[in-house]
């Protein structure tokens, strides 16, 4: 798929009681966190990973904070995972991974 097919990353809504039980999240320190891209406005935008949602309904969620325009205005986003303009990025180091919870695919971004 080229790039010009990709559709930008698609926002989700936040988790309310009507979607059920409470989501399980996973959070990471802040010092190592793992990372999606995101694709927006026709570039692959690196994202970290603020916490991971698993909704009872078996949906999973990423909370990232982006730069979605390139501009430095970097903003936190909620996107359901998977999806065609997310990929993994990296997972946390290694020498964490006890502390980390789950993480995304390791699918790596196609240049």
């Amino acid at each position: 798929m080229s790039s010009e097919e990709i559709p930008g990353a698609v926002e989700a809504r936040p988790w309310s009681p009507d979607d059920g039980p409470a989501p399980r999240v996973t959070t990471w320190p802040r010092t190592n966190r793992p990372a999606l891209r995101v694709y927006s406005h026709g570039v692959w935008r690196y994202a970290t990973i603020e916490a991971r949602q698993d909704w009872a309904d078996g949906r999973v969620f990423y909370q990232v904070s982006v730069d979605l325009r390139g501009d430095t205005h970097v903003t936190t986003r909620l996107y359901q995972w998977p999806q065609p303009g997310l990929r993994a990025s990296h997972a946390p180091r290694p020498e964490a991974a006890g502390e980390t919870g789950p993480t995304p695919p390791p699918t790596r971004p196609r240049r």
